[in-house]
């Protein structure tokens, strides 16, 4: 089949970013196209995440990473009530186990001031356990983020791409993208069903867009694939945490968190394990090892014999672990 159509903007990937992007473009007079691999949008990352709206204050000011937590966080309410998926503002508590973890509370209360994210709180250990009496009696300290929320990932991605097909975006699944090449300022993109010609180009392909980098004949944008495993625990442990778990983060990673869904059930993890291949989805005996032991240190009550369902999900990692736009 060959694609007549002239677009404006042809989107490759059909992500949370992919689908947010083409949500957003919707509202202007523009021809559309989003592309995805997968027979359906969000099968990628964004099925296979945490579903954290993060507080805003994880995340070092002077980064663009940082920048957008807090930027996107005051976004994701009102996309919620305009696209009906699940969300809830269920609060977080980033926890010392150790007087050697509290400079990086001091490091959390420092972002949050400086991108003036609010409510933002050290609590004391007896503060943390009154709110929170599951956790371990290690708890020395805590902060807390009154802005973090949990949401339904693939019923947000479902909910942004379903609003900008109504308002004309068009959304076609199954649709891998083999080649990339200009001419006279067009951008002609090579798929299976045919040619697609735009006269711009967005790459929100996660994991594959260095590979479509590449195709386009961009250099500098090595992508890692990070895999992070959760665990979803039995029903019966709802109302075991009553928000966000976060230990004390490290360099590449926030930790094995305890999380509260949106649906209640209490899921635990990621990993942060980089692999070669970006499409490996398995979860793993030492996987799941690793977050048990990691969650039993924060929530002693967990079980492995509560764990009823296990998944797995590749992230893209770049070299300075930020975001790129």
């Amino acid at each position: 089949m060959m694609e007549h159509q002239l677009h404006d903007v042809a989107i490759i990937g059909g992500g949370v970013v992919g689908c947010a992007i083409a949500h957003e473009l919707s509202r202007y007079r523009l021809h559309v196209v989003l592309l995805e691999q997968a027979t359906e949008v969000g099968f990628g990352t964004s099925k296979a995440n945490s579903g954290i709206i993060h507080g805003g204050h994880q995340t070092a000011p002077g980064t663009r990473k940082g920048a957008l937590e807090w930027a996107g966080n005051r976004l994701w309410g009102g996309l919620c009530d305009e696209l009906g998926f699940g969300y809830a503002s269920v609060g977080a508590l980033t926890v010392a186990l150790s007087e050697a973890d509290l400079p990086a509370l001091d490091r959390l209360l420092d972002h949050a001031q400086a991108k003036e994210v609010p409510g933002v709180e050290w609590w004391d250990r007896a503060r943390v356990l009154r709110a929170e009496p599951r956790l371990t009696d290690a708890v020395v300290a805590a902060v807390h983020s009154p802005t973090t929320a949990v949401i339904n990932p693939y019923e947000a991605c479902f909910g942004l791409a379903e609003s900008a097909a109504a308002r004309g975006v068009q959304i076609r699944t199954g649709c891998p993208v083999t080649g990339l090449r200009t001419d006279d300022d067009l951008w002609t993109i090579s798929t299976p069903a045919g040619p697609v010609r735009a006269r711009f180009v967005l790459n929100a392909a996660g994991v594959h867009a260095g590979d479509i980098a590449v195709m386009a004949g961009l250099d500098g944008y090595r992508i890692r694939a990070r895999k992070g495993e959760e665990y979803l625990l039995d029903k019966r442990l709802r109302g075991m945490v009553h928000q966000v778990i976060y230990p004390c983060p490290s360099p590449t990673s926030k930790g094995t968190l305890i999380i509260p869904t949106y649906d209640g059930t209490i899921m635990i993890g990621p990993t942060a394990d980089e692999v070669d291949d970006a499409d490996d989805t398995t979860t793993t005996a030492q996987g799941a090892a690793r977050v048990l032991a990691a969650a039993k240190r924060l929530v002693p009550g967990i079980s492995e014999r509560d764990v009823i369902a296990e998944f797995a999900g590749v992230r893209a990692v770049l070299d300075d672990e930020d975001f790129r736009i």
